[in-house]
């Protein structure tokens, strides 16, 4: 027995410190692989910031007003017809307000307008409230959850605050802003609509599980605005 000892001693020692290495070789490449996840986070927020301060910085800010005054009896018109296709639900102050930020943004005013029909569910309630979801509910005539809206205000330099989400005009104003980046960043209405419904992480989930992003909710909206055919004056 005496003449195996060292033997076990050793193979003591060699356990012990090939236990020590793997010990040390799990937590260095734990760490390593939470860096990894910590670093490609940051890269993933910093893209996101870029493309919203790109996207401030592409914001129309006045009118082209050399054609406004030939362009406004047209205007009256796009807006009666949607209080009159809103039951009068959608008032004509908010139509003429849709219809003029529609045209700073060059965006079809009937595709923000059937946007919020759909939305609402065809009420167009300001005061709406969404169903409570996983990530909570979705206020307004635009319907923005509260961990969107405040960055969507930030881009559009307004104020935020939860009750002015029930605001008509501040949440036309933010549909608009959000609507358009979205457009931007993914250059065709599929997407953008798509992402404005599901959100961006739920747009790509949307892609992976069908191959493409012509969802219902994409679908109808731009069928709906198309219906309207010469009254939209914007891409």
């Amino acid at each position: 027995m005496d003449r195996w000892r060292p033997y076990i001693q050793l193979f003591i020692v060699i356990s012990y410190i090939t236990a020590c290495f793997l010990l040390v070789y799990h937590v260095y490449a734990k760490k390593t692989d939470d860096l990894i996840k910590e670093n490609q986070a940051l890269k993933a927020e910093k893209q996101f910031i870029e493309s919203q301060y790109n996207y401030v910085k592409s914001l129309p800010t006045d009118f082209k007003t050399s054609d406004w005054y030939e362009s406004f009896p047209e205007m009256e018109k796009m807006a009666q017809r949607m209080v009159d296709e809103s039951g009068g639900k959608f008032k004509e102050t908010w139509a003429i307000y849709l219809i003029m930020e529609a045209k700073r943004f060059d965006i079809d005013p009937f595709l923000v307008y059937e946007l919020l029909r759909v939305e609402t569910g065809g009420t167009f309630n300001p005061e709406l409230a969404g169903p409570p979801t996983k990530y909570g509910r979705a206020y307004g005539l635009g319907q923005f959850m509260k961990n969107t809206a405040p960055w969507v205000a930030d881009m559009a330099g307004l104020p935020y605050e939860d009750e002015l989400l029930f605001d008509p005009y501040y949440s036309m104003q933010l549909t608009f802003v959000y609507l358009d980046y979205l457009h931007q960043e993914y250059g065709n209405w599929n997407e953008a609509l798509t992402a404005y419904h599901r959100g961006m992480g739920g747009l790509e989930t949307y892609i992976q599980k069908h191959g493409h992003a012509k969802s219902w909710y994409a679908v109808t909206i731009q069928r709906n605005a198309s219906s309207h055919g010469s009254y939209a004056f914007a891409r």
